[in-house]
């Protein structure tokens, strides 16, 4: 059986256009996507940076009203850079209008940085080997460290929040957010009753990228988790792992429910995707070297990367899924079949808003989600 299919956008900014075209491209992707039989319609967070998806909650709630049937969530809100009561108030606020169609995705992306700002930099693996694990390429780990100790990325995310403002650790944060929806909150022995959000229909979605932490709060409350292998496809598979052999049952669920991630292009056929898709390197390029996405470029005028660039990004190119329907499908497929996936999640980085349509249409119809 097939699983479902959803699609995660992280509003981007095409090169020469401007962040308002960006949010209305991601409505009108999203209202596409209802209409192609997609599951679910995530957005993501990010700042400073030519993705225009700052504040999920403020897109979802416009996505929604746009929307009728779709599920709509954030992938995922930064617990690290908020709190647990603003996160239930606010997506509570959105159930209230959109009953039933909400998902709460959390990460921990602001603790993950924080940690690997003050601490020790961790010693990179040198000796771990590119594997292909029947048909699902799983690259050597990219180092993140250096990525997140740089100054103008430290000076960017120095003002996500309060001066000297500390973020509870993630596990701790998620289990307020789980005791205000249940009506079990207190603080210092007070009861504290959040409006809207309590009782609201809303189950917390865990994203992560490793065997840590993440998974393991995933699995200890009984909650859906979603693996990032299309930003760390070097740890996803063995954060599955960790999830599943970990879990346990909860009131939201009796068994473990994996989402994958992964990063598409597709088009009429492989040549016409891999032209669509040879932006991708240079976008990620930016990211990685600590100014930012850049605006995503056109392929069409695209300087080649040098070979030192290319290393740099080569874990993501080679776990983008790029191709005409049936090369797509097949590697999916073969993605699903790794990891035991009860649904895949998509995102599709390309220049045009047109040709980001007509690669999420015609994986729909490969996939057989299209009504």
């Amino acid at each position: 059986m097939t699983v479902p299919l959803s699609i995660l956008d992280l509003s981007p900014v095409p090169e020469g256009a401007d962040a308002a075209t960006a949010l209305r491209n991601t409505v009108d992707l999203a209202q596409h996507a209802e209409r192609w039989g997609y599951r679910r319609f995530w957005v993501a967070e990010h700042h400073f940076a030519a993705v225009a998806g700052s504040a999920p909650a403020v897109l979802i709630g416009q996505i929604a009203s746009a929307t009728t049937e779709i599920r709509v969530g954030a992938a995922a809100v930064q617990l690290g850079q908020t709190t647990a009561v603003a996160v239930v108030e606010t997506f509570g606020m959105l159930d209230a209008f959109h009953p039933g169609r909400i998902d709460l995705g959390v990460g921990r992306s602001g603790q993950r940085r924080r940690e690997a700002q003050s601490g020790p930099a961790p010693q990179p693996a040198t000796d771990v080997a590119r594997r292909d694990v029947d048909g699902v390429v799983v690259p050597p780990p990219f180092d993140i460290s250096a990525m997140l100790r740089n100054p103008r990325l430290r000076a960017r995310t120095s003002v996500l929040q309060q001066p000297e403002a500390v973020a509870p650790d993630f596990g701790d944060q998620v289990g307020d957010i789980l005791a205000m929806l249940a009506g079990r909150f207190s603080v210092d022995g007070v009861d504290a009753h959040p409006v809207p959000g309590e009782g609201a229909a809303l189950t917390p979605w865990v994203f992560g990228s490793s065997a840590g932490q993440s998974a393991q709060v995933a699995a200890a409350n009984g909650l859906p988790f979603v693996a990032s292998y299309h930003i760390t496809p070097a740890t996803a598979l063995d954060a599955v792992d960790a999830y599943r052999s970990s879990f346990v049952a909860s009131e939201h669920l009796q068994k473990p429910y994996v989402v994958v991630s992964a990063d598409v292009v597709v088009a009429e056929d492989d040549a016409a995707a891999v032209r669509l898709a040879a932006g991708y390197g240079r976008w990620v390029y930016s990211i990685r070297t600590g100014d930012g996405a850049m605006p995503y470029p056109d392929s069409d005028r695209l300087e080649p990367l040098t070979d030192e660039q290319y290393d740099l990004v080569k874990d993501r190119i080679d776990t983008q899924f790029v191709g005409g329907p049936d090369t797509v499908a097949d590697r999916l497929a073969a993605l699903q079949r790794v990891t035991g996936a009860d649904e895949l999640v998509v995102t599709s980085m390309v220049h045009r808003h047109a040709d980001r349509l007509r690669s999420h249409e015609l994986l729909a119809q490969r996939w057989g989600i299209l009504p």
